[in-house]
């Protein structure tokens, strides 16, 4: 047992309630933000650094002893999660500073950010399925208020239609965990996993599954429940968005391979392929939104969608490298969509605009900017040497010795369709000439802006000359994720 792991929950969530007091003093919230994203990172990586040595850390809070009590648990999974969280979160704070205007920043907006960080530290560690939905609301009711922040129309329209969706799922949510307790009597995620093997009404379980499997969707933006991202992430501001895009939507993968790894690992064969199924059909229509796009930054809303596909796509696979393709790409994914978030903010400071008809030949203007999205997008699009080309790899390998040529087929058909739509965005928005309509704004200080991005565009590059140590890193975590036992030890 480790009071460690409790202290990425606690520390966002004491800044936070230090930053209400000082809402108005910009200079004092913005120390105490960077100051706290920067520890929770190193304490991050250093959860990360022991969890990989001594193996799985957990926490009995009030030392009520599992499973009677609410309980934190760090695997590998958990651990890096937090860690390529904690990461966006920091570079995304970074360009908030430089972006944000003071009448938002003077609104609770850091305080918010800190408390939508715990809620999302919270939902990784939790070994308790209602604590989870807990740590969503938490998470999402900060989201709520970050969208709105500025009373546009737009925005107060995408956050009305946000806060319907997201309070039907939650209340699916905890109608599945009630039909699972009454069949259990637990709601420790351990527990449950030993009872549902043993359970003999496995028919109503499987349906508990798969409406958890449709909440976790609505926050994950699987098919068919992503309708409501694209228009949502849009209307939030450039930081907003980097951290809805490349964090938030990453916690509700992050809990469909949680639990259907843990607990509804039963029957494989029937929910495992219709999560391969539906990781299809997200992986191709998300791209083909996408394609349609004139829209900097609508496009990339769409690309969230698609590239969810690839995540889910190991998981329906269901074996070790499967699963560890779709680790590293979520961490690869969580890195590559916020920079090129970062990038479309940067653009639009630069051009005033995201409509991609409005822009031209910043690659002459702004050359530095240019180059920063061409590597993030051919990331994306999954280009050797870069980081996405090894976590498709992964994938593809692992669909091929499965016999899933269908699912590797798709996969394939849409990296390419990935690369066609970054190569639209590159050819309007930085190649030709500068627009004459719409010429660069002189004096914008958007220099201030490209550390932050230069950050992910380095980290992507590393990660694909360093894949090697990476996917063993990813490996060991799917290894734990396939063998549960050392999970459900460690808790019980």
């Amino acid at each position: 047992m480790s009071n460690l792991i409790i202290m990425p929950v606690l520390l966002p969530f004491i800044t936070g309630i230090i930053l209400l007091f000082f809402h108005r003093c910009l200079l004092v919230q913005r120390v105490l933000s960077a100051v706290s994203a920067i520890a929770l990172l190193i304490l991050s990586i250093y959860i990360l650094a022991v969890v990989r040595a001594e193996g799985i850390l957990t926490l009995a809070i009030g030392d009520f002893p599992a499973p009677f009590g609410i309980i934190l648990v760090a695997d590998l999974f958990a651990a890096i999660m937090m860690v390529v969280a904690s990461l966006i979160s920091l570079v995304a704070l970074f360009f908030a500073f430089g972006m944000m205007d003071q009448g938002r920043e003077k609104h609770f907006f850091y305080a918010l950010w800190q408390i939508q960080i715990m809620g999302i530290a919270g939902a990784f560690l939790t070994g308790d399925l209602f604590n989870l939905f807990v740590f969503f609301e938490i998470l999402l009711i900060a989201s709520y208020i970050l969208l709105v922040l500025g009373g546009e129309a737009g925005q107060l329209r995408e956050a009305f239609k946000y806060t319907i969706i997201n309070l039907m799922s939650g209340m699916m949510f905890l109608v599945a965990v009630a039909v699972i307790y009454s069949v259990t009597g637990t709601l420790n995620m351990a527990d449950m996993a030993v009872k549902v093997a043993e359970a003999p009404q496995k028919g109503l379980l499987t349906t508990a599954a798969l409406v958890l499997l449709a909440v976790f969707g609505l926050k994950g933006a699987l098919f068919p429940m992503y309708f409501w991202l694209p228009r949502s992430y849009f209307e939030a501001p450039s930081p907003v968005a980097t951290l809805f895009g490349g964090v938030l939507t990453k916690v509700g993968v992050y809990a469909s391979i949680r639990v259907f790894t843990l607990i509804f690992n039963y029957d494989v064969s029937y929910t495992h392929t219709i999560i391969l199924v539906l990781s299809g059909f997200t992986m191709f229509l998300g791209v083909l939104g996408a394609l349609s796009q004139m829209d900097f930054k609508r496009l990339l809303a769409y690309h969230i969608i698609s590239q969810v596909g690839y995540m889910v796509m190991g998981l329906g696979l269901f074996t070790p490298l499967a699963l560890a393709g779709s680790i590293f790409h979520i961490a690869h994914n969580m890195i590559v969509k916020s920079c090129l978030f970062l990038v479309s903010g940067l653009t639009e400071t630069i051009t005033g605009t995201t409509s991609l008809k409005k822009m031209g030949g910043l690659m002459k203007t702004h050359p530095l900017v240019a180059w920063m999205f061409f590597i993030a997008g051919i990331s994306m699009a999954g280009v050797p040497p870069l980081s996405g080309f090894f976590s498709k790899f992964a994938l593809i390998k692992a669909g091929l010795l499965e016999g899933q040529y269908f699912i590797v087929l798709v996969a394939l058909v849409v990296s390419f369709m990935t690369m066609f739509s970054m190569i639209k965005i590159f050819r309007y928005a930085y190649w030709g000439s500068v627009s004459k309509e719409n010429p660069p704004v002189p004096g914008n200080g958007y220099l201030k802006l490209v550390p932050p991005v230069l950050t992910l565009v380095v980290l992507t590059v590393v990660i694909g000359l360093s894949a090697h140590w990476f996917f063993q890193l990813t490996l060991e975590a799917s290894e734990q994720l396939m063998n549960p036992a050392a999970y459900i030890k460690a808790v019980l």
